[in-house]
Formats: C-alpha cells, sequence, structure tokens
C-alpha cells in the first residue's frame, strides 16, 4: 500500500485545544506575564475609551439640561480698539424681539469684595462684584445652594449673593443671618451662595449685588455689561443674528453675540485629542506586550523540540505542529485581552462613579479590544509557529 493509501493524519478542534493550551498549563508563571502584558495593553485602550466617552456623554446630559438655546451679548470694540459700551436700555430692548423668550442683565463693577474690612485692596483673590437683575437664574437655569437670591423686595437693601467660587475663597460656606462681607467700602450681608453655573463660569467667582443698591451705594450707571437671552429653540440662529442690531441699534458692529453651549461643545472634541493620545500610549502598551509573546513563543519553540520531534515522529504533519504554537499565541492573547477588558470595564465604573457621571463604555472598545488582541497574537504567533513546523523529526530529536 503507498503512503496516499495510509489514513489521514487530522487534527480536530478539540486537539487543537488540548495541544494549544499545553505548553500553557505546564508554564504557568510566563503565561500569566504574557498575559498580563497584553492585559494592560486592551484595559489602557478600553479605559481611556470608556471614561472618555463616559465624560463626554456627562457633558451632552448637561448641554441638554440647561438648554442650547441661551446667547449672551457683551460690547466689542470701538473703531479704533477701545471698549465698547452697551446703551443702558439695551436689555429692555432685546425682550421685545421675536423668538426672544426672557432676558436678563449683569454689570461688571469696579468695586471688589473681601471678607473683611482689613484685607489689603490689592488682594482681590480674583472676585469681582457683579449688580444682577432679579431674574437672573431664571435666565441661566441657575439653583441656590443655601439661602436665597435676590429678590424684588431685598435689592435696595445691602446683601449679596456669592458665587459657588467666590464663596469658597472667601471662606464662606453658610449663610447665617450675621455672615458679612466687606463690598466696596460697605458691609454687605451675605443672603445666598449658588451652585455653579457652567454657561456663565464667570459669575461663579462673582459677588452679586442688586441694580438699585449698585447704583445708589457703588456708583453703577445701570449700563450693562453682559446680556443673557433665552430664545426659542427654533429660533435662536435668527436672533442670534438679530440681537447686534437690536442691543445697539448706532453700532451693531461695536455687539459681540455669543453662544455660551458652543463653548461646552468645544470640550467635547477638546477631550477627543487627549482621547487619541491616551489610545496612542495604550497602543504602544499593547505591542510591547505583543513583543513579549512573541518572544516567548519563539523561546518555547527552542525549548520543546523534543516535543516537536517526537510528534512529527508520531505522525503529526508540519501544519498541525504550526497550529499547536499559533493556537497557544492566540489563546494567550484572547486570555490577555478578556482580562484587559475586565480591568477596563472595572475602572471606567469606578471612575464614572465617584465623579457621577453616566456610565457610558462603547461596545466597540470592548469588541474591538479583545478582537484586536486575538489578531495580535496570531501574528506574533506566526513566526514562531513556521518555524516549529519546520523543524524535521530527525534534527528535533538529536537536539534532545
Amino acid at each position: 500500500m503507498s503512503r496516499s493509501d495510509g489514513p489521514r493524519s487530522k487534527l480536530r478542534t478539540a486537539d487543537v485545544l488540548a495541544v494549544g493550551t499545553l505548553g500553557l498549563r505546564s508554564r504557568r508563571l510566563r503565561t500569566a506575564l504574557s498575559v498580563l502584558g497584553i492585559a494592560i495593553g486592551i484595559a489602557a485602550m478600553v479605559a481611556v475609551l470608556g471614561v472618555s466617552a463616559s465624560q463626554e456623554q456627562g457633558l451632552l446630559n448637561q448641554i441638554d439640561q440647561l438648554g442650547t438655546n441661551l446667547l449672551t451679548v457683551t460690547p466689542g470694540h470701538t473703531l479704533f480698539g477701545q471698549n465698547a459700551e452697551l446703551p443702558k436700555q439695551s436689555s429692555g430692548m432685546t425682550t421685545r424681539l421675536d423668538g426672544v423668550q426672557s432676558a436678563s442683565a449683569v454689570a461688571t463693577l469696579s468695586a471688589h469684595v473681601y471678607i473683611n474690612s482689613h484685607i489689603p485692596s490689592a488682594e482681590t483673590a480674583g472676585l469681582n462684584v457683579v449688580a444682577s437683575r432679579t431674574d437672573l437664574l431664571a435666565a441661566l437655569h441657575g439653583s441656590i445652594a443655601v439661602g436665597s437670591f435676590v429678590t424684588p423686595a431685598t435689592e435696595n437693601f445691602p446683601v449679596v449673593v456669592l458665587g459657588a467660587t467666590a464663596a469658597q475663597r472667601l471662606g464662606i460656606a453658610s449663610t447665617h443671618p450675621a455672615t458679612q462681607v466687606w463690598l466696596g467700602g460697605h458691609w454687605f450681608t451675605v443672603v445666598g451662595i449658588l451652585n455653579p453655573l457652567p454657561l456663565a463660569p464667570g459669575l461663579d467667582t462673582s459677588a452679586l449685588v442688586g441694580q438699585d443698591i449698585a447704583a445708589t451705594m457703588l456708583g453703577w450707571d445701570r449700563a450693562p455689561t453682559t446680556i443673557y437671552v433665552r430664545a426659542a429653540t427654533d429660533q435662536v440662529t435668527t436672533v442670534q443674528g438679530l440681537l447686534a442690531g437690536v442691543a445697539n441699534p448706532a453700532h451693531p458692529d461695536q455687539v459681540q453675540v455669543s453662544r455660551p453651549s458652543d463653548a461646552l461643545a468645544a470640550r467635547v472634541a477638546t477631550q477627543g485629542a487627549f482621547t487619541s493620545l491616551f489610545l496612542g500610549l495604550g497602543a504602544v502598551a499593547l505591542l510591547v506586550g505583543a513583543v513579549g509573546i512573541g518572544n516567548v513563543m519563539v523561546i518555547s519553540v527552542l525549548e520543546r523540540r523534543s516535543e516537536v520531534g517526537l510528534r512529527r515522529a508520531l505522525g503529526a504533519k508540519r501544519i498541525h505542529i504550526g497550529m499547536q504554537f499559533l493556537s497557544e499565541s492566540v489563546f494567550v492573547s484572547a486570555l490577555g485581552g478578556v482580562v484587559g477588558a475586565g480591568l477596563g470595564i472595572a475602572v471606567t465604573v469606578i471612575y464614572a462613579a465617584n465623579q457621577s457621571l453616566t456610565l457610558a463604555i462603547p461596545p466597540v472598545a470592548i469588541v474591538g479590544g479583545i478582537g484586536l488582541a486575538i489578531g495580535i497574537g496570531a501574528i506574533a504567533g506566526i513566526y514562531p509557529s513556521m518555524r516549529a513546523a519546520r523543524l524535521s523529526p530527525t534534527t528535533a530529536l538529536r537536539s534532545v
């Protein structure tokens, strides 16, 4: 009977699994270290994508809650580059524009605020004093953390509401009736502390007083420096284009109109740049892990030449030997991918919980991470498996 008439040597799937994990089971420490190398890279990539997606989702949720229909009107510059001013009546004129739902205004004053009258005037702590209308929070969709905002009943009195950051810098955590601050050369009673205002971050570092008291006690000329306008959602673009002419009909070119939500949306794009950077670092870690697997597999081939020779002598074909070592490499990488994906998910869950973010892990990050690990394992195992397959039985057994 000729050689071709004999039974064909076969390697079933179960056999591939058995021989492919034989080396892994017999060299557990080496396998664990190889798995760890891949796991670190995959964990880094999954965690970066998960944390980035969670931050982005949280920011988008915040934008949705605050609304994208808020516009701000501020003075620009004159033809000669000097700071322009908004007319005193500009705030009232904007409310008459079709499509405007509400409007409120503030004005930054030259006064400063201190915790007491003994602080040197130059040490302002970066805090501003702002004259505010009583309807400001409604326009900004803001809220009070402690106390109350300036009301029509209190705007004529020396009372002040502190922004979230201003309260921290002044060391004020509550609005006890006895709490007072030295503002513009006068004592003002703190009646409230605001929660952070994402759409008006400048107010977080401000002390807000009523417009009437600002005019009578602090010398304000009643000209606003910022007007906050809420437009109908379907007319935001139209209103944005008309506001400059309405706020200052004589010099519309000296008015700037912007949408604060655009700045928040820009943060999403900025986060994308950092995500790419961290993904690059994760890819480097993954490459190091792949090189480690390739190196371990080459060493494994050299150490197990006697095993290869014996199997070849017993009838194993070259393709069977190649599949054995290639499957080992793939198994190591796949295990590393699964472990890494699990670690990345755990990091994302912990981060999202600590930062009170909406958990958002892209499925492509998990599936893609494990698939990438398997692909890297296959590539890293090609050369070692080909080297093992080329060993002849006589040469392999002679090296024992």
